[in-house]
């Protein structure tokens, strides 16, 4: 089950640092990784997990949200702020869509809801993985909107454009079939990795995101919104 290791064509394992300030839902997680071959630290509170970060290097963080202290959100940007790109799958029981918008801002790469299968948890951590492997494709350019895969930048007309992690890669998998309808569907596999609930409007909420930081200052309608269909993102719209 182990493919999140890609393990026989790496000679250390992944090691995933666990925040988690409640005892009993850390060693679960602790020792069900463990048991997936993974090489597995545990801090209690976001200090800590700043603190471990700093000092080790790491394939994929779980950070929960309710934390002593500064909570997972202001974890996540200080991660973020101290130049930490490792992959980050915050953990709540929060269940609004503004809660999942704050998580995915301050730097999260995926957010998962509490209670939730261990199944799922190594599936979305594999997914993260594949995300974090080292990049080697060229710029991707369309019209004056060029996105650099490996430097992660993006700008218009040589105006960089500042995207959080979520915002980058909805923007991303738009970028890569210019002027095709992609579904709401096939967004989330893309950007989050895994099926989620059909009815959540997070997708709309990173499109309008998109909207403000792309288009609107610049004149701009190429972000397009397929009534029933999807998304599309126009090579020559608002020209």
């Amino acid at each position: 089950m182990l493919d999140l290791l890609e393990a026989a064509e790496s000679v250390t394992p992944v090691r995933v640092l666990v925040v988690e300030d409640e005892q009993r839902m850390a060693e679960l997680l602790r020792l069900g990784l463990t048991g997936e071959g993974l090489d597995v630290d545990v801090a209690a509170t976001g200090e800590e997990a700043l603190e471990s970060a700093g000092q080790a290097s790491y394939d994929a963080i779980v950070l929960d949200v309710m934390l002593p202290g500064i909570d997972g959100f202001e974890t996540c940007r200080r991660l973020r702020g101290n130049g930490v790109a490792v992959p980050v799958l915050m953990l709540t029981a929060r269940e609004s869509v503004e809660d999942r918008v704050a998580g995915l801002d301050s730097g999260a790469d995926d957010y998962m809801m509490k209670p939730f299968a261990f199944a799922e948890l190594l599936a979305r951590l594999r997914a993260l993985r594949r995300r974090g492997l080292p990049a080697r494709e060229d710029v991707i350019e369309v019209d004056d909107l060029r996105l650099d895969p490996v430097s992660r930048r993006v700008d218009r007309n040589g105006t960089e454009i500042l995207l959080s992690p979520t915002e980058y890669a909805v923007l991303e998998a738009l970028m890569r079939r210019p002027e095709q309808v992609v579904s709401r569907d096939a967004l989330i596999e893309s950007v989050w990795g895994l099926e989620r609930e059909t009815h959540s409007n997070i997708v709309d909420v990173y499109i309008k995101h998109l909207r403000h930081k792309i288009d609107e200052p610049f004149g701009r309608r190429s972000l397009e919104t397929v009534r029933g269909a999807g998304y599309r993102l126009r090579m020559t719209a608002g020209r």
